[in-house]
């Protein structure tokens, strides 16, 4: 492990600069923690002394800025007019560091010649385990006796922070190429098909916005582009939709229990007199006739309560009161006549936790926040150490999660808080694990909250409406 007693000197990466000085004020505190420059003004480096399963270590802390790596084509197929489209296909490949992240690669070579180990703080999922290995490469060109951990975690918390350090585990090449492969296919088919239609369509067409066509780029990307289709087809329906006036009948049963709505099979009327002549028909019957050999067994029919019929046409608008069935019974109307009685059951089930579309489709739907916005406010949240990771598929807690601990840091939230606590009652008898949503992607836990925060005074309206969706659906 060490020669001479000496403390391990451990080079330790993170995917952004803002989680590598978050990781290693965690892991310094009350150790004193120095702070020099890297290559990369960006990049800084941090050091300080920690104790990994009972071995001392020096450790240093830096980052990268996302990929580390860029993936083209060789010299020879780069040029639009080098070959023939059709041979991008088989053209060799070139994985190799761009220019604006060479200080990044050096600062790395320069700190992995003196280290013994290599402990990679990429993000928890197949990008980041890519972007890991692309660290290695160029740490191990540099020195290739490293001893190389990977640690794993899901919020910038002291907690899970500590158990990774003390987990550490050996990355995982499968994850990083799988990344290869999909990296590769978006390079073959986007740079062979925006090199064919761009030659093919850019002299057949005049394009109002571009001042030279011999410019324009028609790009083409094997998920943006079905998507843009996907959303003309949908454009050119609208356009072409001819709107034209309905009619429909409307029906609802109030009573103590509440309202209950009832739809009508026939749905939409385009016939202004037929829905006239069919609602007064249901108007001059003042009570329903009941079909009796149609009405289930044991059926609860009365008079109580009363059936509101309204039709809604332009300038004309009427109500008549109807007697009714109780509201546990749905009904089906013939005219003047019930044709027939059943009971249903309807259970709502409490959400599944939180993933990342889900939380979008919320922020979205609730509070009119974009995607883009939602998963920026997120991403501070996180790197704050306020929630978990915020980019996961999982919508189900493992059974090791301590539930309880969580909802006991949110006792104190003006909001939710005095339900954490009724939760929390045995008494109260409220308490039920989250049933989960069945997807798990093996990286990271669903999204929640990961320290007590009633609000912060730098945080914006969104960071509020989204600790606020991620609150709520933990409880």
């Amino acid at each position: 492990m060490s020669s001479g007693g000496r403390p391990i000197r451990v080079l330790n990466v993170a995917e952004k600069p803002s989680v590598a000085k978050a990781v290693a004020g965690i892991l310094s505190q009350g150790g004193g923690m120095r702070v020099r420059e890297g290559r990369s003004r960006f990049n800084k480096i941090f050091e300080f002394g920690y104790t990994i399963r009972g071995q001392q270590c020096q450790m240093l802390f830096t980052s990268v800025t996302g990929h580390l790596m860029e993936l083209d084509f060789d010299d020879r197929y780069r040029k639009w007019h080098s070959c023939d489209p059709l041979q991008l296909y088989r053209a060799p490949v070139v994985k190799y560091v761009p220019e604006d992240k060479l200080d990044i690669k050096r600062t790395l070579e320069e700190e992995s010649r003196n280290c013994q180990w290599l402990v990679l703080w990429l993000d928890c999922d197949r990008e980041g385990e890519n972007i890991a290995f692309e660290v290695v490469e160029v740490c191990t060109q540099a020195n290739r006796h490293l001893n190389v951990w990977r640690a794993r975690f899901s919020a910038l918390i002291d907690r899970d922070i500590r158990e990774s350090v003390e987990a550490l585990v050996r990355p995982n090449q499968l994850f990083a190429d799988a990344v290869d492969v999909r990296q590769e296919i978006d390079l073959r088919i986007g740079a062979s098909f925006t090199r064919f239609q761009t030659m093919l369509l850019r002299d057949a067409f005049h394009l109002d916005f571009a001042r030279d066509n011999r410019n324009v780029v028609l790009s083409y990307g094997p998920c943006q582009f079905p998507t843009l289709g996907f959303i003309v087809e949908r454009y050119w329906e609208i356009q072409s939709h001819e709107p034209e006036e309905f009619w429909t009948i409307n029906c609802t049963h109030n009573s103590d229990e509440g309202i209950a709505t009832f739809n009508w099979m026939r749905g939409h009327m385009f016939d202004y007199t037929c829905a006239v002549i069919i609602y007064e028909m249901c108007i001059q019957e003042p009570a329903a006739t009941v079909s009796v050999t149609e009405v289930a067994r044991n059926s609860c029919f009365t008079t109580n309560g009363a059936v509101k019929l309204s039709l809604t046409v332009p300038n004309y608008n009427h109500e008549w009161y109807w007697g009714s069935a109780c509201s546990k019974f749905i009904l089906i109307f013939s005219i003047h006549q019930v044709a027939k009685v059943r009971q249903q059951e309807k259970l709502k089930y409490p959400p599944h936790p939180l993933s990342t579309i889900e939380l979008e489709k919320r922020a979205s739907r609730y509070f009119r926040i974009s995607s883009e916005q939602t998963m920026k406010v997120a991403e501070d949240l996180y790197q704050a150490g306020f929630i978990s990771y915020p980019r996961t598929e999982t919508d189900c807690f493992s059974p090791r999660t301590d539930l309880r601990a969580i909802v006991q840091e949110q006792q104190g939230h003006p909001v939710w808080g005095s339900y954490a606590q009724r939760l929390l009652d045995p008494g109260e008898g409220l308490w039920r694990n989250p049933s989960g949503g069945g997807h798990d992607d093996k990286a990271h836990p669903p999204i929640h909250p990961t320290k007590f925060s009633s609000g912060e005074s730098r945080w914006s309206q969104d960071h509020h409406v989204s600790t606020i969706i991620m609150g709520l659906k933990l409880i």
